[in-house]
């Protein structure tokens, strides 16, 4: 099985385990939306999209312009590498926990890997 397959696994049984709503989303065939993120989640009622990247993927362009159109209208938007995946464990509980000063600090980290593709 290849890494992003892996994390993705990982990220679903963590949501899961955690009581967040999810999907997964294949934006391929001709019938649906391109560029949308593999995941889309609702944490305590938080839009979490996340775009999984194994260690040497990258994103496209269409991808990054999802990304960027979700924070703008106050979702979450999260590339999501495998060393980041304590991050995101962590955003995920301050949104439980309702910690917004960690909720800062992990979206911090998410927004510059998206910079980093920009």
């Amino acid at each position: 099985m290849g890494e992003e397959k892996n994390l993705e696994n990982v990220v679903k049984a963590f949501l899961k385990a955690r009581g967040c709503w999810y999907v997964k989303y294949w934006g391929g065939g001709g019938y649906t939306r391109k560029g949308v993120p593999d995941l889309l989640a609702c944490c305590k009622g938080v839009f979490v999209a996340i775009e999984l990247k194994a260690t040497r993927g990258r994103p496209s362009a269409l991808q990054l312009r999802e990304l960027h159109r979700i924070r703008e209208s106050g979702g979450l938007a999260v590339l999501l590498y495998p060393k980041d995946l304590e991050v995101f464990q962590h955003l995920i509980m301050a949104i439980e926990d309702k910690d917004p000063h960690i909720m800062e600090l992990c979206v911090r980290v998410f927004e510059e890997r998206i910079k980093e593709y920009e």
